[in-house]
């Protein structure tokens, strides 16, 4: 704990509450759920307090001769209340074990964290009315300022965007040129671990797309391990034809898999977070209906996986999807624009070249636009779209 630094700390610490008696923290491999964890136990008890909080990482080896209910109830036993258990889904019955703590010692404070792929109302126990669960993503644009350019800037609603643009725009261009910090970060600022090295970050990325597919599917989601390698080719066919518009049946036969598997396994890739799957009605979406448009989940990864040089407009809605997603409902548009916000706004992704053709005539709509730097007219910088957490 000695060594956990309060510099800069994610926003999404100051929307949990951590009243509540059992927390989950899911995300993806990397985007930064232990330090989250490490930087509440500082804030809170400091360094030094060895009897109230523990923090433990259930992939010790210790819990391979030892049940994680014993070691909770000597915890407590010796004073503890508040604990902090990383990486639950590496512990096989931990949703049971857990259920039985927070039932028995009411006093007991109990976060944890794992994959995006944990689900809290399957399994052994059903955890769903006990735990408020939480999705922790990369970094926003706006947070990436604060960990790597030391420039604060505070959260903005997708009102304020719309709206009330300039005056954000006119803020940050006093601060920063925000244009090659955006290009910076599109590249390589996503995930918190590019302050260890930009020489081997896209390496670390394959790491976390490896760990998911081999490891984290087979356990969490009953994958086939014998379909390990048609899975990472499917990835790999739609990390180099992004935005990739969904033709079943020429993709079943190119993954070597059945359209209902194939199915299955976009399902399965997009809840762990290496996908986004975009539908044109998602409230009337059903079970293993195909999407309609397919997006790798960050632009980082898109630069990772790729084989060829990532196309520029893919980056761009890329990164307005992964932006806007965490908060609001993002639909493939049904008319000539790319997408639909909350069933109202309608926005269309481009250059700065980009002109008002797709959105003419449709209500409350507008062009997020790369290379701006203030808003002109119904142009929003897309930039600016990484402001809203």
């Amino acid at each position: 704990m000695q060594s956990v630094s309060l510099e800069f700390v994610r926003s999404l610490m100051y929307d949990i509450d951590w009243d509540e008696r059992l927390i989950m923290i899911k995300g993806q491999k990397g985007v930064g759920k232990t330090t989250l964890m490490t930087q509440r136990i500082v804030q809170v008890f400091g360094t030094t307090d060895t009897k109230n909080v523990l923090y433990v990482t259930l992939d010790n080896i210790y819990f391979s001769t030892h049940r994680l209910l014993d070691f909770i109830e000597q915890f407590h036993a010796m004073g503890g209340r508040f604990l902090f258990l990383d990486e639950v889904h590496k512990y096989s019955g931990w949703s049971i074990e857990v259920k039985n703590a927070y039932d028995e010692f009411t006093d007991l404070h109990i976060v944890l964290s794992g994959s995006s792929l944990v689900n809290l109302n399957s399994g052994e126990a059903d955890l769903s009315r006990r735990c408020i669960a939480y999705t922790m993503h990369g970094l926003s644009f706006r947070e990436y300022l604060c960990m790597n350019h030391h420039k604060e800037f505070k959260r903005r609603t997708l009102h304020d965007i719309l709206f009330d643009g300039n005056s954000i725009c006119a803020e940050v261009n006093a601060n920063i040129r925000p244009l090659p910090l955006f290009a910076e970060y599109m590249k390589q600022g996503y995930y918190p671990f590019f302050r260890e090295g930009q020489h081997n970050y896209y390496t670390r990325i394959e790491n976390i797309v490896n760990t998911t597919i081999e490891v984290e599917l087979p356990q969490l989601r009953n994958l086939d391990i014998g379909n390990v390698r048609k899975v990472k080719a499917l990835l790999g066919i739609l990390a180099s034809g992004v935005p990739y518009t969904l033709d079943m049946v020429k993709l079943s036969a190119m993954a070597g898999i059945s359209r209902t598997t194939l199915l299955h396994y976009l399902q399965y890739l997009g809840e762990a977070q290496l996908l986004q799957l975009l539908y044109s009605d998602i409230y009337s979406v059903k079970r293993l209906q195909k999407p309609d448009k397919i997006y790798l989940e960050n632009p980082n990864m898109l630069h990772a996986l790729s084989t060829t040089q990532a196309n520029e407009g893919t980056l761009r809605e890329s990164f307005f999807i992964n932006q806007l997603s965490q908060q609001h409902v993002v639909e493939y548009s049904k008319s000539s624009a790319d997408f639909t916000i909350d069933h109202q706004y309608t926005i269309e992704v481009g250059g700065r070249s980009k002109d008002g053709k797709q959105i003419a005539g449709i209500k409350e709509s507008f062009i997020a636009a790369d290379s701006e730097e203030y808003v002109l007219g119904q142009k929003i910088p897309l930039w600016l779209f990484g402001f809203l957490y």
